[in-house]
């Protein structure tokens, strides 16, 4: 259903060449020249019609602001692009909806001496024991919980030598909780979070590149020239001197 409606949503934009619609409160401009223009990170000179089209498409579905960084195009090469959801946007959102009870999340690890495999909440490891998945349970209004576990060899993001890159190295428990509580919010919320992915999900997408290396790198808003020109407040300009005195004088005694 999602699907069929980006696609709708892309079939549309192709008459007009731009999108409106509103995200938080704000009307949200979108068009093909823009968006490569601000929007892309990496080579946009690579990107593909069909790919700005699908991220605008996606933007206006899901009511994501992406010049406040709630949606990235990333493209790098002849790769295909990649297309992920800020850091921020899972959380804002869950918490916004009124059948959304919080959340339970945490690591599975495996004790390698005793062969015990535990589920531990958040994201404490000891060095001895090897990190093998992460889990995640959505408390939910008139509903049982939505519990969801994923393995670490099956989203950890690798380079082309196969060794793990900067993200997925330096905190990889945390990474591997992420993906879990984000599947886990988008099976029982589709229309909230429906074709909506965190980086920590497309780390794999392209050896190439570091997905969340570069959603942190580039995480503060965007305001583009023809905004910032209409935002600008007006100067007005200085009246000489004299004018100002025979302006006072004017109005005094007419």
């Amino acid at each position: 259903m999602i699907q069929n409606s980006l696609k709708k949503a892309t079939g549309t934009a192709k008459s007009s060449g731009e999108f409106e619609y509103l995200a938080n409160g704000e009307q949200v401009k979108l068009s093909s020249s823009m968006v490569k223009k601000y929007l892309v990170n990496g080579d946009a000179d690579r990107v593909t019609d069909q790919e700005v089209m699908m991220y605008m498409a996606l933007c206006k579905y899901q009511h994501l602001n992406p010049f406040l960084r709630e949606a990235y195009l990333v493209k790098y090469g002849n790769s295909p692009a990649t297309i992920v959801t800020g850091k921020d946007t899972f959380t804002k959102r869950a918490n916004k909806n009124p059948n959304y009870l919080g959340k339970q999340a945490g690591i599975i690890v495996l004790n390698p001496e005793t062969g015990e495999i535990e589920q531990r909440e958040g994201t404490f490891k000891l060095p001895n024991e090897e990190l093998v998945g992460g889990w995640a349970k959505i408390f939910v209004k008139d509903r049982e919980p939505e519990y969801n576990a994923v393995s670490f060899d099956e989203y950890t993001g690798r380079k082309s030598d196969g060794t793990l890159n900067k993200q997925w190295a330096s905190k990889p428990a945390t990474m591997i909780r992420k993906v879990a509580v984000v599947q886990a919010l988008r099976e029982c919320f589709p229309e909230d979070f429906g074709e909506m992915y965190s980086p920590e999900e497309m780390s794999n997408a392209n050896n190439e590149i570091d997905v969340n290396e570069i959603v942190e790198e580039n995480n503060t808003p965007i305001i583009p020239e023809e905004q910032a020109m209409q935002s600008a407040p007006v100067t007005q300009p200085t009246q000489p001197a004299e004018n100002v005195e025979k302006s006072a004088s004017d109005a005094l005694f007419g």
